[in-house]
């Protein structure tokens, strides 16, 4: 397997070339370690799309398309990659707050940070404080992930922090708010630990506090 192509293939967002790789690569039977090195050439391959959207190259659209290739890319992978060194990074609850549906943006993140090596549990759309609180106990993640489109969004990511100190849970995860209303200001009214509007940007947070 060339490992630059289909790192080129994904950064190009060429969904032929991309399967046709893979397709050949899984024919030869390959060894875990074969197929781990194709997860890190296709985390790559992410990562130039992000590049390439922070240019203003690519738009939304392309995001989301990646995300789904990505994901393909992985599944078709799975069976050549051991069970215990899937989401060996950390684990993240993730989800879009209470009052927003939205959920393009938390599941291009989601694909990218499960490429990237963790485990995440994925809430859903319009998820209460009550039940980040009640995964997180669960759960026991290093991060939990908040996304929304809506300016209201921002209350309830507030609202959902201020739960988990009420829970006596904050300080044991690192939080992370993603969307469109989200900045700097925001970021520290709502007491989260970073913020992003890059879901690759994102990723790249989570890889830093969990190395």
């Amino acid at each position: 397997m060339n490992l630059d192509a289909i790192a080129t293939a994904i950064g190009e967002l060429d969904e032929e070339k991309v399967l046709s790789l893979l397709n050949t690569f899984i024919q030869a039977n390959p060894s875990e370690d074969d197929a781990k090195q194709v997860v890190a050439a296709c985390q790559s391959g992410m990562s130039i799309v992000g590049d390439q959207f922070e240019k203003g190259e690519y738009f939304v659209g392309d995001l989301i398309f990646a995300g789904e290739l990505l994901a393909n890319a992985i599944e078709t992978l799975k069976p050549f990659l051991s069970a215990e060194n899937e989401g060996n990074r950390g684990k993240i609850v993730l989800g879009t707050v209470a009052g927003d549906l939205h959920d393009i943006g938390k599941n291009i993140f989601r694909s990218m940070a499960e490429a990237a090596g963790f485990n995440v549990l994925d809430l859903g759309i319009d998820q209460p404080a009550s039940e980040f609180v009640r995964r997180v106990k669960e759960v026991n993640p290093e991060i939990v992930g908040m996304s929304g489109v809506l300016t209201l969004a921002l209350e309830s990511m507030k609202n959902t922090v201020d739960a988990l100190k009420e829970a006596g849970l904050r300080e044991n995860v690192k939080i992370i708010i993603g969307g469109n209303p989200v900045t700097n200001n925001a970021c520290e009214q709502i007491g989260a630990d970073a913020f992003t509007t890059n879901a690759a940007e994102g990723v790249k947070i989570c890889q830093k506090w969990v190395s």
